[in-house]
């Protein structure tokens, strides 16, 4: 294989065009916690409604693991909606009419962001394994980067549930003064070692494919599909509360009324997990799964700050609203009270709710009205103390 054929990775439908992007890094690299210089990289990112004229209205959406900058609208690879379309646009919670959204891609996306499908300029080839490993603190140094490059000095409001939740906890802690409130959303201030062996398990799937060749798959022209969906499968078990299946799937078969003895997916909610396995594989990058999942399994607030976490928000100014869901066993709602009592610990100003719901860790993503009217009174709140004028 000569060095053109390296130069040019395979086109999947993984390949899009994902504008508007910016190039940052090029003159000053950014740090990353593993002591790598970074730059130049790309930050692919979306906006949603207008920036007023003192630049007050700005909120950064930050997605989930499996999200992206696609948040509300057509998604230029599935053609389905965006991945809050509950929340975000005009006389939503996020009211684009209101409010002017942005949502990055992270580093070491998939999505137009630099990541480890991306070529490394070093060698000519696709990173692979190469890229370096990156953190929670190292997408939110990030996305600071591209909030300068938009002229935006404090945002309004950062704002995200899951790994979301974990960037809005990180954006409070290590840059209060350009942060008025924070809505961290079912997620927690350091990822349990449940959590952490959830996810080993999926990037052993992933790595246990023949198909992923020590990650230098796109060299190889394959990819550890299968691996991949099995890793799929799994999240998303975590993703739903017992309740939810049983109520959406229970014991019922699929097309079928009697077992076949074999194993076919016989049941309803076998079926559901291979069709969430197998679309998954289309739109996103195996290699970019275990960096992003080890990003979540570093992450620990209080460990950057000797072990005690209150000191992670010394005297802050942020306003938060902490959101927790009663049926929500990955994120259960004790991960969210360690965060509130570290905040009363420093007399924040906080608010904090467990909503009711049998949803599961998605309640964020789906249709939960007391989730959409207590966001919407803490943003209401917020701007009228800030003086928040329309856009």
């Amino acid at each position: 294989m000569n060095q053109a054929e390296l130069k040019q990775p395979p086109l999947r439908r993984l390949d899009v065009d994902h504008r508007p992007s910016v190039v940052l890094g090029a003159d000053e690299p950014l740090r990353l916690a593993c002591g790598v210089s970074l730059g130049p990289f790309s930050v692919a990112y979306q906006t949603y409604g207008s920036l007023n004229a003192d630049r007050s209205n700005a909120i950064l959406v930050c997605h989930a693991l499996t999200g992206d900058q696609y948040v509300t609208g057509a998604h230029p690879m599935t053609g389905r909606e965006g991945w809050w379309p509950r929340m975000v646009g005009p006389g939503m919670p996020l009211d684009t009419d209101r409010y002017y959204i942005i949502c990055s891609n992270v580093l070491g996306g998939c999505m137009g962001s630099t990541g480890p499908r991306d070529i490394d300029p070093a060698s000519g080839r696709p990173y692979g394994l190469g890229f370096p490993v990156i953190t929670i603190g190292d997408m939110v140094k990030a996305q600071a980067m591209l909030l300068d490059h938009l002229g935006i000095d404090q945002l309004f409001c950062v704002i995200g549930g899951s790994m979301g939740g974990m960037q809005t906890l990180e954006w409070a802690s290590r840059f209060p003064e350009r942060v008025f409130s924070a809505v961290p959303i079912a997620t927690a201030a350091r990822h349990s070692p449940q959590n952490i062996a959830f996810h080993e398990v999926g990037r052993q799937a992933i790595m246990a494919d023949p198909d992923w060749h020590g990650g230098d798959y796109l060299i190889h022209g394959t990819h550890p599909a299968r691996g991949l969906a099995v890793a799929r499968m799994a999240a998303h078990v975590t993703y739903l509360s017992e309740g939810a299946l049983h109520q959406k799937f229970g014991r019922h078969l699929q097309d079928r009324k009697v077992f076949t003895y074999g194993f076919d997916a016989d049941f309803q909610v076998e079926s559901y997990l291979r069709h969430r396995g197998s679309t998954f594989v289309d739109r996103f990058d195996a290699n970019s799964y275990l960096y992003i999942t080890r990003a979540m399994d570093y992450f620990d607030l209080a460990a950057e700050h000797g072990g005690q976490l209150a000191k992670a928000f010394h005297d802050t100014p942020v306003r938060f609203c902490v959101i927790s869901f009663d049926s929500d066993w990955l994120f259960p709602t004790s991960e969210s009270r360690a965060v509130v009592h570290a905040l009363n610990a420093n007399a924040a100003n906080v608010s904090f709710v467990e909503i009711e719901s049998d949803k599961g860790h998605d309640s964020f993503l789906l249709d939960v009205p007391e989730f959409f009217a207590i966001l919407t009174g803490f943003l209401n709140g917020a701007a009228q103390h800030r003086g928040l004028t329309q856009a």
